[in-house]
């Protein structure tokens, strides 16, 4: 029986305090059905598992941390509102977060939030594993598009992230790369571990492709035109002609996004911290310049362990 089935507002504070807990990353994280999250975090994640009300028509991004989803964000909303006739672009002044509203920090903010008024297509994006989410999700026609990557970016790119505010000339990192590096391959992080939380949206993908699309960034790097038209076509835009596809791939470029005021200069109201730490690098095998052979080997057997006889770890193999 899974536990959010049980909780209430009465009962959550003495059954989190009954919880495994693990420190890194500057936190404490507690352990729900197999998943770390910080408190606020799992606590809005049962809010909305409780009361979020899927439309059939809605879009959920969903995704492990740092496996680039901002460009997803920003890809979702550009197909979804592309009109040839109109060239308005609202990536000019909305940072991809503000155009798909994170289900953490809407029932974190609100355990029981009233969505009616959001126009539709409505579209919402979560780090929340595929078993946490709300039944609504799972049972209506809401699409979900899911995102992943080689973990070892993937952990590089976290760890780059969370340390925003270090000061590298002076040598300092609050999280020291060797101790969140453990904690990782342990599966301690926002929403880990990184393989279950991919495994969870896999499987399920397998067995409803019409419901989930399961993207890999490197491909996405390979051959963006193509995945972007797949991604389209997923969402129900498969009339988009070349030209209006060769737009969307420019305007939702890493390049771009980068350098537009709104991601350089501006801050995120809810993390308090600059825009600009989401677009850091947004390359394929970064993690050869972090990365020692040894940690390399370990989080690759671990990869090996956890994904091979599922199909997904052909996905990864050409990467190992």
């Amino acid at each position: 029986m899974e536990n959010s089935s049980k909780v209430s507002s009465s009962s959550s504070s003495s059954l989190f305090d009954e919880l495994p807990r693990d420190k890194c990353w500057g936190k404490e994280f507690h352990q729900w059905e197999g998943f770390w999250y910080y408190l606020p975090q799992l606590e809005a994640a049962i809010a909305a598992k409780s009361h979020f009300e899927a439309r059939d028509d809605d879009v959920l991004l969903a995704s492990s941390m740092k496996t680039g989803s901002t460009w997803l964000k920003a890809l979702i909303p550009s197909i979804l509102s592309f009109e040839a006739e109109d060239d308005s672009d609202p990536l000019l002044k909305n940072h991809p977060n503000n155009l798909m509203p994170s289900f953490t920090v809407i029932f974190r903010e609100n355990p029981n939030p009233d969505l009616s008024g959001m126009a539709s297509p409505r579209l919402f994006r979560t780090h929340i594993p595929y078993t946490m989410l709300p039944e609504s999700v799972k049972n209506s026609g809401c699409k979900i598009v899911y995102i992943t990557r080689d973990p070892k970016d993937t952990f590089i790119s976290l760890w780059h992230f969370l340390n925003k505010d270090a000061q590298p000339e002076d040598g300092y990192y609050p999280y020291p790369m060797t101790e969140t590096f453990d904690k990782f391959c342990q599966g301690v992080r926002p929403f880990g571990p990184f393989h279950d939380h991919v495994l969870s949206y896999w499987n399920e993908s397998l067995k409803r492709p019409e419901k989930i699309l399961f993207l890999k960034y490197e491909e996405m790097k390979r051959d963006t035109k193509r995945q972007v038209k797949k991604l389209a076509s997923f969402l129900g835009r498969p009339s988009l002609k070349d030209e209006e596809l060769d737009k969307i791939v420019w305007r939702c470029s890493f390049d771009r996004l980068k350098n537009l005021d709104v991601n350089k200069y501006r801050i995120d109201p809810f993390l308090g911290t600059p825009y600009s730490p989401f677009f850091r690098l947004g390359i394929v095998g970064d993690w050869k310049n972090n990365l020692t052979a040894e940690m390399k080997e370990r989080l690759d057997e671990i990869t090996r362990n956890k994904l091979e006889g599922s199909g997904l770890f052909d996905l990864f193999h050409d990467r190992i």
